[in-house]
C-alpha cells in the first residue's frame, strides 16, 4: 500500500475574493457550507492522518483558511502530532499579528498566490482591486517574522509572458519555491482560457531551464507531468530524469496525495470532482486503502495515445483534464501534444542496490533534516545524481548542485540585476 504522504484540507469555500480560475467556484465572504467539517473534525481527521503516516504535510486551504477563526487551533494540534503543517492563502489576511500567531501555532510555511508581477493583471484575475498590495504586503510580514513561504503562479493566456519576471521575483522576495501551476478547466476556471497544447510544451521547456539560473529556489511545474518527459527529452544523459513521477514528482493523485473537501468528502485530487469516500462515513484508512478510484489510479489503465506512449511510465499524463472534457479519467490528456513514437516504454530508473550508493556524514546530517514526507524522494534523486556522474558517495555539494540543477539542463541567462532590484522595489 502507498504512503500517504500529501494530504490537502478545503478548511472552508468561503472566500475573501472571486478569482476567475477557482476549482471550487469558492462562495462568498458572507456565505459558507452549512455541513463544513467543525473544528473537532479536522482535528480527528489529521489524528487519522498520523496514524497513516506520521511525518506526512498536510495541506490547510480553501477557499481561505484565514477565514476560519479556528484555524490556530488546528494548525497546533496537527503541530503537536509532528504533522508538517502548511498552508495554502491568497495572502489578504497575512498581517503581522496573524503571521506571528499562524508561526507560533507550529505552521511550517505558507503558499501564497500571486499571479502576476503587475498588480492591475493580478487584481482582474483575482476580482479585488488592491488584492496584490495586500498579498505583497502579507509576503512582506512572513519575510519579517522568518515564516518560510512560497509563490503559487497559475499559468494562463494572459499571464504567459511573465513567467521569467514572476520567478525572478519570487527570488527577490526570500521565496524558499516557486510553484508554477497549469490550469485545470474546472469549477468557475471553466470560463478561463487555458494555454493551447504548443505553449504549454514551450512553458515547461521555459520552467525546466530556468532553474539552473536559480540555485536558491526551487522552481517546479505543478499539474503538469508532462516536464517528466520534457526533461528527459532536454537531457536524456541525465539519470535523474528517469525517475518515475509516480514517485516523486509528477502527479500523485491516488498515489500518494487526495484532497479532503470541506464536508468530509475524499477526492483523489481538487481537480477530480468524484468522490473517493466520505470520511464521515467510513475511516481514511479505510477510504485510502480500499477506494475503487485509488486502485484504479495506482495500477492506471491509460487510453488512446497516452496509453501508447513510450514515456507514460515517467508521466501517465493528468488525468483530471480529460474527467474535465467530459471523458474516462484514464483518457488521453488533451493539452499534451507528443505524439507516440512506437518505441519501447522508456522504463523508470530502477532503485539502487543497497550500499551501492554511500552518503558521507554531513550529507547524511543534512538529509535528515529534511522533512520525513519527501526524504525518500531526495534520497532517491540524489543517489540518481551521484551515479550519473559516476561517483559512488553523495556529498554536501552534490545536494546544492542538485537544487540547482534538478533536471540536468543548462537554462539562459538570469535577467540582470537591475531588472530584479527594479521588481523589488515595486513591491515596497
Amino acid at each position: 500500500m502507498p504512503d500517504l504522504n500529501l494530504i490537502a484540507i478545503n478548511l472552508t469555500r468561503r472566500c475573501n475574493l472571486a478569482c476567475e480560475h477557482c476549482y471550487l467556484d469558492a462562495t462568498t465572504l458572507k456565505e459558507g457550507d452549512s455541513d463544513e467539517l467543525s473544528c473537532g473534525e479536522v482535528k480527528a481527521l489529521l489524528d487519522e492522518v498520523h496514524a497513516l503516516n506520521s511525518s506526512a504535510m498536510v495541506v490547510l486551504t480553501g477557499g481561505e483558511p484565514l477565514l476560519r477563526p479556528d484555524l490556530e487551533e488546528i494548525i497546533c494540534h496537527g503541530s503537536e502530532l509532528g504533522l508538517f503543517i502548511v498552508l495554502g492563502t491568497n495572502g489578504l489576511q497575512l498581517t503581522e499579528k496573524r503571521v506571528a500567531a499562524l508561526k507560533n501555532a507550529g505552521l511550517m510555511g505558507a503558499g501564497i498566490s500571486l499571479d502576476s508581477t503587475e498588480a492591475e493583471t493580478h487584481d482582474e484575475f483575482r476580482g479585488l482591486n488592491g488584492a496584490w498590495d495586500k498579498t505583497m504586503k502579507g509576503i512582506r510580514h512572513c519575510q519579517q517574522l522568518d515564516l518560510s513561504f512560497q509563490i503559487h503562479f497559475t499559468v494562463t493566456q494572459r499571464n504567459r509572458h511573465e513567467i521569467d519576471d514572476i520567478i525572478a521575483l519570487s527570488e527577490s522576495l526570500g521565496a524558499r519555491v516557486i510553484n508554477i501551476f497549469f490550469l485545470i478547466c474546472t469549477g468557475r476556471g471553466e470560463t478561463e482560457s487555458d494555454l493551447t497544447p504548443a505553449q504549454y510544451e514551450s512553458a515547461l521547456k521555459d520552467i525546466i531551464q530556468a532553474q539552473e539560473n536559480y540555485p536558491d529556489m526551487i522552481v517546479r511545474p505543478r499539474c503538469a507531468p508532462h516536464f517528466k518527459r520534457v526533461a528527459l527529452q532536454l537531457n536524456p544523459e541525465a539519470e535523474i530524469n528517469r525517475i518515475s513521477g509516480q514517485e516523486s514528482d509528477g502527479c500523485l493523485a491516488g498515489l500518494h496525495y487526495c484532497r479532503i473537501a470541506s464536508d468530509g468528502r475524499v477526492t483523489a485530487c481538487p481537480y477530480i470532482e468524484t468522490t473517493a469516500g466520505d470520511t464521515r462515513v467510513d475511516s481514511l484508512q479505510q477510504i485510502w486503502e480500499q477506494a475503487p478510484q485509488f486502485d484504479a489510479l495506482r495500477t492506471p489503465q491509460l487510453e488512446g495515445k497516452c496509453g501508447a506512449c513510450e514515456y507514460r511510465l515517467l508521466c501517465g499524463g493528468c488525468r483530471a483534464r480529460p474527467v474535465a472534457e467530459g471523458k474516462s479519467i484514464m483518457a488521453a490528456d488533451p493539452v499534451c501534444e507528443y505524439s507516440p513514437m512506437e518505441r519501447p516504454v522508456i522504463m523508470p530508473l530502477p532503485d539502487l542496490a543497497e550500499g551501492e550508493i554511500t552518503w558521507e556524514e554531513q550529507a547524511e546530517t543534512r538529509l535528515n533534516r529534511i522533512p520525513g514526507f519527501i526524504r525518500k524522494m531526495v534520497k532517491k534523486r540524489a543517489e540518481a545524481y551521484v551515479s550519473g556522474k559516476n561517483e559512488s558517495v553523495v556529498q554536501v555539494h552534490h545536494l546544492e548542485e542538485l537544487t540547482a540543477r534538478r533536471f540536468g539542463s543548462n537554462g539562459p541567462g538570469r535577467p540582470s540585476l537591475s531588472k530584479i532590484k527594479e521588481m523589488y522595489r515595486a513591491t515596497k
